[in-house]
């Protein structure tokens, strides 16, 4: 199926590893140009190289969680490829323990890393999709968006990206502008949670969390989510708006 986005330029944040990495080669692989921005310049230049043996692609060292990050990506990706046609706001992650331990600093970072550089990123490439008449933009959220699971932070920030792509994709949709998110379930790939989870606990303990929560009886694999990532961005997802796409494995028991 050609989905139509050959030359686009296309930003995946957080694109030097994990679902980023994936995403950012499954869209490569498609034709479109690609930028990843990610904090260690030394897998960000290697994710580079291997995205330039497919397409054009660019990497840009920065933290999305600082103010300036976001607009220092999209001004040198603007420069160096073009407008930007497709975003995927991939960066997230948990901070604190229980709803009451967690501090203030520890919440507003978590908020900054899930929402916060994801906004400011929309807030600057919005504009001129709406001109063109086309953008597509992906938020990586998780099932721990929909139903209870995870630290409190992250449970609550990804719920919250989960209704912020709601109400960007109502507000845009007249736009030719698609918004929508992803939730994945617990998806294993080299260096992520779920590899340590498996690697440091007791063989027991991992086989106990598989029969109890993976209706697969295996740990979810990243190449569906990034296919998942590249049709949404697509030509062929044109009717697709507002939606939280479960990529899990049946993981999930919630029926919203």
């Amino acid at each position: 199926m050609d989905l139509g986005i050959e030359g686009k330029v296309a930003i995946v944040t957080g694109g030097s590893r994990g679902l980023g990495r994936y995403s950012a080669l499954a869209l490569a692989r498609e034709g479109a140009y690609v930028a990843i921005c990610g904090r260690d310049e030394s897998t960000l230049v290697g994710t580079t190289e291997e995205l330039n043996g497919i397409t054009t692609a660019m990497g840009v060292v920065i933290d999305i969680t600082d103010e300036a990050g976001p607009t220092t990506l999209f001004d040198r990706v603007k420069t160096q490829l073009g407008s930007v046609d497709i975003l995927v706001n991939n960066v997230g992650g948990s901070r604190g323990t229980d709803a009451l331990s967690t501090t203030d600093d520890e919440w507003r970072s978590a908020f900054d890393l899930n929402i916060m550089g994801a906004l400011r990123l929309m807030r600057l490439v919005v504009p001129e999709m709406k001109e063109r008449n086309w953008g597509r933009i992906v938020n990586i959220s998780s099932i721990y968006g929909r139903e209870h699971g995870g630290r409190a932070t992250y449970m609550t920030a990804k719920a919250g990206l989960i209704a912020l792509t709601k109400h960007m994709a109502l507000d845009l949709a007249k736009d030719g502008v698609l918004v929508n998110s992803i939730a994945p379930g617990s998806i294993a790939f080299p260096g992520g949670s779920w590899e340590r989870f498996q690697n440091e606990q007791p063989e027991e303990v991992v086989q106990e969390f598989i029969a109890r929560n993976l209706p697969m009886e295996k740990f979810g694999w990243p190449e569906p989510i990034a296919d998942t990532v590249a049709f949404l961005s697509s030509e062929r997802a044109s009717l697709i708006t507002g939606a939280t796409v479960n990529v899990d494995g049946g993981q999930s028991h919630s029926l919203i």
